[in-house]
């Protein structure tokens, strides 16, 4: 089946009580059992079923199971937001002394937090990963981990995904792929090599900013059997099973960063109309894009579908589509001033949503990163990121128009 059927009909088909079309809210922190044999053989693992609400929940439970068929992967643990389940991933599989390469195009908070793991012991090598030659060269005895996203935010960057995934298969290192800009419907991490794909599920697969989480998936391409940071608790069964078992226990379990019932029934409605959304989305980017690349107060235009990008062809290859993503730098204009004048596009910074949304960068998400640092990523002060939603095409673009021309 296609995409949109697999998901659409998940819940339903995996059986729900009274015949239910979604999985209910279940509230319920605690499980009882008539037999307390029955409880211990859950709590360790020998029979499936609900212990405790921190670690499992039945609504949770069918979101983890619709975000593994859309990533085709074995099995998913979802967060209370998209940086737990970076976090939590990486501080269940990684111990001090251990090395890890990261794409120096990252989001604001994920670089932020790979800058607290090497203040903890974590050697980070953050690369320039359009380029595999770059992540090669930082490859040590005690490398680990490669962590890159699809698409950069916010200047849109694409990571050499495909040769990077070579490069990781034949080093036996872990493959740690950000989807987030790109989603499981635009991109399939698995089809590159990614051991694990991570989705801020607040972004574009719950998609009306109604609700936090995030997900890590085991997508089946790594030997878990040989990652020697396995504890030897976790090591029952089949080795493809371990880190995500590992990842439960001492990230989601430990640190108790758990996705509630109530977000995660929000956010697996929204899903249900994840293609579609980013049909449409994707499609107004695009044309939003051809007509600002010729107006004059647009000094530079940062867009993977326009034929000037530098991973254009890149693009074109890996993903469905060139992402809802776009960010721009002005001339002779004040980027607040220009972002007050938009009367359709919000000012906020999230992304994925239904709405279209504008962010000064530089000013907001990456301010706490210095200046120093955002000119190596090429955050120009005047830089604006847009996410576009799913709002009619031509009200776009009158609506940049009239706030680029007063």
């Amino acid at each position: 089946m296609g995409f949109t059927s697999r998901i659409l009909h998940s819940d339903r088909h995996g059986g729900i009580e009274h015949g239910s079309i979604h999985k209910p809210v279940h509230t319920s922190v605690t499980y009882a059992y008539e037999d307390a044999r029955q409880l211990a053989a859950v709590f360790q693992g020998k029979e499936f079923g609900y212990s405790y609400g921190r670690q499992v929940n039945p609504t949770v439970t069918a979101l983890q199971d619709k975000i593994s068929l859309m990533e085709g992967g074995s099995a998913t643990i979802a967060f209370a937001t998209g940086m737990a389940a970076i976090g939590s991933t990486l501080f269940s599989l990684l111990r001090g002394g251990d090395h890890l390469i990261s794409s120096s195009y990252l989001f604001g908070n994920t670089n932020s937090l790979f800058n607290s793991f090497a203040a903890h012991g974590i050697e980070v090598s953050l690369v320039d990963a359009t380029s595999v030659d770059a992540v090669a060269s930082e490859i040590r005895d005690n490398t680990k981990i490669v962590f890159v996203e699809t698409i950069a935010n916010p200047r849109t960057q694409i990571s050499d995904l495909i040769q990077i995934g070579d490069l990781c298969k034949e080093h036996q290192l872990v493959y740690f792929v950000d989807n987030t800009m790109t989603t499981p419907y635009l991109f399939q991490p698995k089809e590159v090599g990614a051991s694990l794909s991570i989705n801020s599920l607040t972004k574009y697969i719950g998609g009306h900013a109604n609700a936090l989480g995030g997900s890590v998936t085991e997508l089946n391409n790594y030997e878990w059997g040989g990652f020697n940071n396995i504890y030897d608790i976790y090591k029952g069964g089949d080795s493809s099973g371990w880190a995500i078992t590992q990842i439960k226990k001492k990230g989601l379990r430990d640190f108790g960063a758990a996705l509630g019932p109530e977000a995660a029934h929000h956010i697996s409605v929204g899903s249900d109309t994840l293609a579609l959304r980013m049909d449409r989305a994707c499609s107004n980017a695009k044309r939003l894009t051809e007509f600002l690349s010729a107006h004059p107060r647009i000094k530079r235009l940062y867009y993977p579908g326009l034929e000037n990008h530098p991973e254009y062809e890149l693009a074109k290859a890996l993903f469905r589509y060139p992402g809802a993503i776009f960010s721009l730098e002005l001339n002779n204009l004040d980027c607040f001033d220009f972002l007050n004048k938009l009367r359709l596009i919000a000012s906020s910074s999230n992304l994925g949503d239904t709405r279209s949304l504008g962010i000064p960068v530089a000013h907001t998400i990456y301010s706490e990163m210095g200046r120093e640092r955002r000119l190596e990523m090429g955050i120009d002060d005047s830089l604006v990121r847009f996410s576009i939603g799913i709002e009619e095409a031509d009200d776009l673009i009158e609506d940049f128009e009239q706030a680029l021309n007063f």
